[in-house]
């Protein structure tokens, strides 16, 4: 069993699948600061300053143990933030999956080579057979 695990973990497409796996983790961490920390503040300030982050529906309130009193709440911004992530996140992947496609399609579009004009024993051979085909059509 423990032979089968290596062989399995060892396989090319499980490490790239991990590779895969750390680098969009990576990505998504990336893209959600760059949607939080630049774009959205920019967005907020054009429409009256309002930091999407900070909305929130306030539904009840609750008392903890110690005495203090906490707001429960919808944080109906945030959804929004995750939202935008998630479509510019799409848009990126989107990108990066038609360069990758547009590579691969160059690549595999090679140059058809022309046909080679037949050689004379070819043409030869060609002229015969129609020869024979004339004589049977008669």
């Amino acid at each position: 069993m423990l032979k089968e695990f290596k062989k399995f973990i060892s396989r090319g497409n499980v490490v790239e699948l991990g590779v895969g796996l750390i680098l969009a983790t990576y990505f998504g961490a990336i893209v959600k600061s760059f949607v939080d920390d630049i774009v959205m503040p920019p967005i907020g300030q054009l429409i009256a300053g309002i930091d999407f982050s900070q909305l929130k529906y306030k539904i009840a309130e609750q008392t903890l143990e110690n005495g203090t009193v906490q707001p429960v709440t919808i944080n109906y911004g945030v959804f929004i933030n995750n939202i935008i992530t998630f479509f510019i996140v799409a848009m990126a992947v989107f990108m990066l999956t038609r360069i990758y496609n547009n590579f691969l399609q160059k690549k595999k579009q090679e140059p058809a080579a022309a046909e080679a004009a037949p050689t004379s024993q070819e043409q030869l051979l060609m002229e015969i057979r129609d020869a024979i085909k004339q004589q049977n059509s008669k």
